[in-house]
């Protein structure tokens, strides 16, 4: 049902909606709101602005074929939309919260906790019309107990209500129904997953069969896995660059992450199944590009971790996609930083600056 209003004029009618919005959906920030009512009789609010949507209701939407149910799909144009790779993870430390928050050693979980959880909801706010993606750190929630937990969730839905989408760093893995519960928990929408994430990182140590579950959950819900391949810490060479059949360890768990992602490929020729590649090991990172060309590549270890722009360059592909590219500690913390606090911004303002620093110099799409 189209409102009168003369930017819809863009919207000759629903049909032409729906084809437009085959390959996913963006946000704008001038938007004109549009009533959809599909044949269940069911409506949710949407908004239309250059026949794009964006649907807060995954689930509907997926009903409805007003959204791609595919991660990659998903993902890539988001970040063609926000014109940047750049995700922003959510690290929240007490020692290290602004002096505004007051904690101090005496402090009790559930007040940590109700400090991270309007630490985040606050650069949330700030970095939602810059970034595709966040990626919460689930460990700093999980060290609180249920408080910390459930600040966690809230900063989930809040950050969806941002139509920001949701990679939950918390590494996953295990077998058979144990590996299928955690998939549950995480993957999927809040109807029908605890969590309602739409990607998740996982570890693949206990092998093949630890990731069937977790692959078989993206191909159900329409959400994605980032799959430990070569990491961004300095131990990790102690397991990950053993060899094994004429190959180093992260070779053959690329070659195996390549292989599931061709199985779940999209309309953007990217897989479901991505990897985890660290910006600390450039040159590793350019090889398992070229071996890899299906999988939609996190990079940690930007920033903070000493990789540079010019390092996560050979993750992207010749369209300037194929990456997120993961900062936490640059941006969340980024007053504690002259260069930032010396102008006399507010802690918020060095977030912003911080995150459009970071813009600045990372790859950016092709238009």
């Amino acid at each position: 049902q189209r409102p009168s209003h003369p930017q819809c004029d863009a919207l000759p009618d629903y049909a032409t909606a729906r084809k437009a919005t085959s390959y996913g959906f963006a946000t704008t920030s001038s938007t004109v709101a549009i009533q959809i009512v599909g044949g269940s009789e069911k409506s949710t609010s949407a908004y239309c602005q250059n026949l794009k949507f964006l649907v807060p209701h995954r689930s509907l939407a997926l009903e409805q074929g007003l959204m791609q149910n595919h991660f990659a799909d998903r993902l890539n144009l988001a970040i063609q939309s926000k014109r940047t790779p750049l995700m922003v993870g959510l690290d929240p430390r007490m020692e290290r919260l602004p002096s505004k928050f007051e904690l101090d050693t005496h402090s009790s979980y559930s007040q940590v906790a109700d400090a991270f959880e309007s630490f985040c909801k606050e650069i949330v706010d700030v970095v939602a019309p810059l970034v595709a993606c966040i990626k919460p750190q689930s460990a700093f929630f999980e060290a609180l107990g249920p408080p910390g937990v459930q600040a966690l969730w809230n900063i989930v839905r809040y950050a969806q209500s941002k139509e920001l989408l949701i990679i939950m760093d918390a590494k996953r893995g295990d077998i058979g129904s144990t590996a299928e519960a955690y998939a549950q928990a995480f993957l999927g929408d809040e109807g029908n997953s605890g969590w309602g994430c739409d990607a998740l990182t996982v570890n693949p140590y206990l092998g093949d069969d630890s990731l069937a579950p977790f692959v078989d959950r993206c191909q159900e819900t329409g959400s994605g896995i980032f799959v430990l391949v070569r990491t961004s810490n300095p131990g990790g060479k102690m397991l990950q660059e053993l060899e094994a059949d004429g190959r180093k360890i992260y070779e053959n768990v690329g070659a195996h992450v390549q292989g599931l992602s061709q199985t779940t490929i999209g309309e953007s020729g990217y897989g479901s199944v991505g990897a985890v590649v660290g910006a600390t090991n450039p040159k590793q990172l350019a090889t398992l590009r070229k071996q890899m060309p299906n999988s939609i590549f996190l990079v940690p270890g930007f920033g903070a971790q000493g990789g540079t722009a010019d390092d996560v360059q050979a993750a992207f592909d010749g369209n300037g996609l194929g990456a997120i590219v993961n900062s936490s500690r640059g941006i969340i913390f980024a007053y504690e930083k002259e260069e930032y606090r010396s102008s006399g911004r507010t802690w918020l303002q060095c977030v912003e600056q911080a995150t459009r620093d970071a813009i600045a110099i990372l790859p950016k799409p092709n238009a």
